[in-house]
């Protein structure tokens, strides 16, 4: 399977309201989509965010690594077996969100010529459960929304965004539990924003307050420090942003962690799938974490998350909730805190283009 023709576009889908991050504040999202036709006909498509300080490119940068760096590599590639398509983009060092976006087409490429979902090919339950992440806010402000997304949504699992000081993260917890009720549980992603010394307090107040799990208290490195964190730890250390790549994952492991943060959207389906293989043969846990996708992204991300048998926590994959448009020809519902996957092989035939032209 050749590649016959590519495609790039570039999008932004707007937010209900402004979204504070840990880095940036945005009204929008930005997305860059490939699309891949082979010459048997068959058509694969990713999309990817694009932020600086997430993936370190813009869409301008993803775009022209794509078109000179790789391009030239796919068109002398068999695009059949996309884990060997990976391997061969590797060879060029760094530019992982152009292999990222590349992988990720070139699996629904995959499942277009095998006529059937990824989900499927894997194993994959038909339905996924999800958790909602609740953002930066006011502590009043994080409770109703929490209570919003629980009665409209059904979620069981909320991921609260912390990093306000740990009085107002302990506070937002709190609050968020009186509006919500005892069935609901917490994990907080700090996102690294306590220094490495206030870490093990800060996993102590989020364990008192009702947290279950804790992400990125600090910025991590698999070290020694790292390891004494995780044994002295109340609840378990889910490791994000310090891992980087595949080898960072194992490096991880290597330092006992019990759980790891997996992004489809950040690694491509390639090194996500691996990733899980490392972790399963540790013991250690995989949580399918969230990169900001639009329904697009999340679909293809949740291919992955419904192969993993008993996830720890529910898959973050809900972020285009947050958006007021999408490119898709009928956005997925969400229901009992589930999505249940669509039948249909590859993601492509799902896209409304004329939408991601409007989108521009």
């Amino acid at each position: 399977m050749r590649l016959a023709e590519y495609r790039l576009h570039t999008y932004q889908l707007r937010y209900a309201r402004p979204v504070r991050w840990s880095d940036i504040v945005e009204e929008a999202a930005p997305f860059v989509l490939l699309r891949l036709t082979a010459d048997s006909g068959e058509v694969g498509v990713a999309e990817i965010t694009p932020k600086s300080t997430w993936c370190g490119v813009n869409a301008k940068s993803l775009i022209a690594a794509v078109e000179e760096i790789f391009v030239p590599m796919l068109k002398k590639l068999d695009l059949s077996d996309p884990a060997k398509v990976r391997a061969a983009l590797d060879i060029v060092p760094e530019n992982n969100a152009a292999k990222t976006l590349i992988d990720n087409a070139c699996w629904d490429l995959y499942a277009a010529r095998q006529r059937r979902p990824l989900w499927q090919l894997w194993n994959g339950k038909p339905r996924v459960e999800l958790s909602w992440a609740v953002t930066r806010q006011a502590p009043a402000a994080m409770a109703a929304e929490a209570v919003q997304m629980v009665e409209r949504y059904g979620f069981r699992t909320l991921k609260l965004k912390g990093g306000q000081g740990i009085e107002v993260d302990a506070q937002g917890i709190r609050e968020i539990r009186a509006a919500v009720g005892n069935g609901i549980r917490f994990y907080v992603d700090a996102n690294g924003a306590y220094r490495a010394d206030q870490a093990l307090d800060y996993a102590r107040a989020m364990a008192d307050a009702g947290a279950v799990i804790l992400e990125d208290p600090c910025p991590m490195s698999p070290n020694a420090q790292f390891r004494a964190l995780r044994e002295n730890s109340p609840i378990p250390i889910l490791v994000d942003f310090g891992s980087t790549s595949l080898r960072d994952a194992g490096l991880f492991l290597e330092q006992g962690t019990r759980a790891l943060s997996v992004k489809p959207g950040r690694f491509g389906l390639s090194h996500s799938r691996a990733m899980q293989a490392l972790a399963q043969q540790s013991g250690c846990d995989v949580v399918v974490g969230l990169m900001g996708e639009s329904a697009l992204g999340t679909l293809a991300g949740l291919q992955f998350a419904a192969s993993i048998a008993s996830p720890i926590l529910p898959a973050e994959l809900t972020w285009f909730l947050a958006m007021t448009e999408q490119i898709l020809k009928t956005v997925p519902k969400i229901g009992d805190g589930m999505l249940e996957l669509p039948g249909e092989p590859s993601l492509a035939s799902l896209v409304d283009w004329d939408a991601v032209a409007k989108a521009h």
